[in-house]
This record gives C-alpha cells, structure tokens and sequence, in this order.
C-alpha cells in the first residue's frame, strides 16, 4: 500500500520540522525608527556609563555632610623602661581617649550643598547624553533609509539604461542608429555602478556607526523598512521653541546646578577662615602603689582650634578662587544658552528649507522630469529625438530622484536636531 508508506514517511518528517524550525528564522528582522531608539536608551555603553557616575554622584553629599570619623587612642604614660611596672612611679598611668573634629557651624551644610547640586547636575548630564544619543540615532537611522533609496533609484535606472542600450544596439544593427549611441548609453551604465559603489560603502559606514550606538557588532546585518511616513509636520515659532528649551533642555539645567555649586564653594571658602574645632576627652587608669598608697584615676579635658594665621595667602586666595569659579560658571551658562539657541535656528532653516525642496521635487520637478523622459522616448524611438537628448533626460530625473529623496531625510534629521537642542520632542504645532 503505498499511501500508507507514504503517510508514515510524512509522519516521520514532522518531528524534525518542529525541531529545527523555518529554514529562514535567521534572517535579520526590520529595525524600525521606533525600535532602533528604544534600544540605545536601553542598551548604549555611554550612556550606562553616564547614569553609574550619576549614582557615584549621588552618593557624595551623604559624606560630605557627616563628621569625620572620630579618633579612639590607648596610651601608656610615664611608664618606667627599667622595670614597665604600671605600679612603680606615681605618674604611670595606662589611659584612653577619644577625640572628634567639628568643623564649624555651616560649613558641613555647605559641603553637603554644593556635593547635591553637583550630583543633580550629573543627572542633567545623563539626560542631555540621552538626547544626544536619540539624535545621532535617528540622523543615522535616517541616512541609512536615504541610502537605501538611493541604491534602489540607482538600480531602476540601471535596468532603464540598458534598455535603452538594447534599443541604441537594435538601431544600429538595422542602419537606424549610430555605435556612439551605444557606447555613450554603456559609459553612462559604467558610471551608474560607479555610483552604487560609492553608495555601497557609504552604506556600510553608517550602518557601523548605527550598530555601534545600538551596541551591536559593526559588521551585523542592518534591514530596515522600505516606506515611511512621508508627512512633514509644521513646526513651533522659533521663540516658542527657545521658551521651551530654556527650562526643558538638560544642558541649561546642569549649567544652572553647577552655578548654585559653585556659589556654595564660595560660601564655604569665605567660611574657611573660622576656625575648626577639636573636642577630646582621656581617662588615666592608675593602679594602687606597691606600699598601699592609694592612686586615684585621672580624666583629661580639652578643646583646641585652628588659627588661620595665614589667611591672606591661603584662606582669602581661596575667596578668589571660588569667585572667578562662579564667574566661569556664570558665563559658560550664558555661553551655552547662546549656542542653544543658535541650534535651534539652524535646525530650523535646515528643516524649512529641506521640506521646501522636498515639496518641490515632489510636486513640480519629479513628474514634469518623468514627462520629460516618457516624450524623449517616444521621439527617440521614431527618430524625432536623438539618443544623447534622451539619455540625458533619464540622468537627470535619476539625480532629481535621488535629490527628492536626500532632501525628504535632511528634513526628518533636522527635526531630529531640533528635538535635541529644544530639549524634549514637543516642538510641533
């Protein structure tokens, strides 16, 4: 019966296809927009880093603010080296003591500040390093979608070139046509993967640099999608975006904690010239003498200071110290609320004119182009039109194509610019 052998066969088979699964499970999935910067949060190196010198950070005003660890001390006093008898000499005493530091009044508090302000600034780092990373992402992410396109326009035009070699070569061997048709529609196919050479390896560069912030190998095999929202959005007055990004950018906010550090250092250093204090107290146990006279124990108190008897060259250099400190601070703020704002008006100019282009290709040029081409061919094939015309009609819908493409990217990398130097992704009206 060989149905039923058939069947057993079959029925043999289905084990090992559960076992070893689709032949194809290793292929690369689509690394989407969206997944690609949900992993670099996640996953980057940097930015891991970044958060653990925040929690090394965070953990310093603690210390900063507590005493400093109290001294315990044993001593043996007056003890005689002929004998080391505790007993022989009426002074020898076996004693212990303890001393502590205290710092004046205020100055731990101001420690303990300036430590916190600087911990809270590092947090602000650990976000601006998270938008940094979300930027060049999606720049990268991006680039890597505009090549793609690139490639694929490249390819199109390849296969329409040698279409039209086809029909320069059939013109010729039937009289109609001339060999310099043929070889210019060869030079320019030459040149076309000339292109997709350079495209090629441009590709694989960015896709390193892509894996890398996702923390993949160089090398590992990139597919992203092949359509995208094509949407442009309208963006936010450029005034409204400084607004936004004076109290949402994490740059500004860590300048503004390094300030307040700094104006605590210079609190602390005016207050270095009080001066600190020393408590201690010691207990001198004495034991009986040999002939029964009677010793009684003895305790010790005291307090001691530091004179800052050289204030003018320590303690008031250190007011000018953390004065031109706070200056610095003051003016790297100002510095970089004016680089933020030159961010956002260049990203801005960026993405308006990349969205101006991107409409014109897209509702002028491109189709008139393709109008162009589609004439030229119908003239050429009876003769109205003469090859090199038709050629060049095609390179140059094939350079506006790929400009329509290029200027569509540079719009979505500007905006995500804009999002970096505003601070947060509202920037849209």
């Amino acid at each position: 019966m060989p149905s039923v052998s058939l069947l057993f066969r079959y029925l043999q088979v289905i084990p090992l296809l559960l076992a070893y699964g689709p032949v194809n499970s290793a292929e690369p999935s689509v690394l989407t927009l969206r997944a690609a910067t949900e992993k670099v949060v996640r996953d980057n190196p940097d930015l891991a880093q970044m958060r653990a010198r925040a929690n090394a950070m965070a953990a310093v005003p603690s210390q900063q603010g507590s005493l400093p660890d109290p001294i315990i001390r044993f001593n043996a006093a007056n003890l005689p080296v002929d004998s080391f008898d505790t007993r022989q000499i009426d002074m020898t005493q076996i004693g212990f003591g303890i001393s502590q530091a205290i710092p004046f009044p205020g100055k731990l508090a101001l420690r303990k500040e300036a430590a916190t302000y600087t911990a809270t600034a590092a947090g602000h780092t650990v976000d601006e390093t998270r938008l940094r990373l979300l930027s060049d992402v999606k720049t990268l992410w991006w680039l890597v979608f505009y090549l793609d396109r690139a490639l694929e326009i490249v390819e199109n035009n390849h296969n329409l070139l040698q279409q039209f070699v086809d029909i320069a070569r059939t013109k010729y061997e039937v009289g109609e046509g001339l060999q310099q048709d043929v070889l210019l529609a060869q030079l320019e196919l030459s040149k076309l993967l000339d292109r997709k050479i350079n495209l090629t390896g441009t590709r694989k560069n960015s896709a390193a640099k892509l894996n890398a912030l996702l923390d993949q190998p160089a090398n590992a095999e990139m597919l992203l999608p092949t359509t995208a929202d094509m949407q442009l959005p309208a963006l936010k007055q450029e005034n409204q975006l400084y607004q936004l990004a004076e109290n949402a950018r994490p740059l500004l906010a860590g300048e503004r904690q390094g300030i307040h550090a700094a104006e605590s250092r210079l609190d602390l250093a005016k207050k270095d010239i009080l001066p600190d204090f020393n408590v201690e107290a010691a207990y001198g146990a004495r034991g009986n003498m040999p002939n029964g006279t009677a010793r009684s124990d003895l305790l010790s108190l005291g307090v001691s200071m530091n004179v800052p008897i050289f204030a003018g060259s320590k303690q008031n250099k250190a007011v000018d110290q953390r004065t031109s400190e706070l200056m610095q601070e003051k003016y790297a703020l100002q510095d970089q609320w004016n680089q933020v704002r030159a961010q956002i008006s260049q990203s801005i100019n960026d993405y308006q004119r990349a969205k101006d282009q991107f409409v014109l290709f897209d509702t002028g040029i491109i189709p008139q182009a393709r109008q162009t081409v589609a004439s030229m061919l119908a003239g050429y094939q009876v003769n109205k039109v003469d090859f090199l015309n038709l050629v060049r009609s095609q390179i140059t819908l094939f350079e506006f194509e790929t400009q329509y493409w290029k200027a569509f990217t540079e719009a979505r990398q500007a905006l995500a610019q804009t999002a970096l130097a505003v601070g947060e992704d509202d920037i849209y009206e």
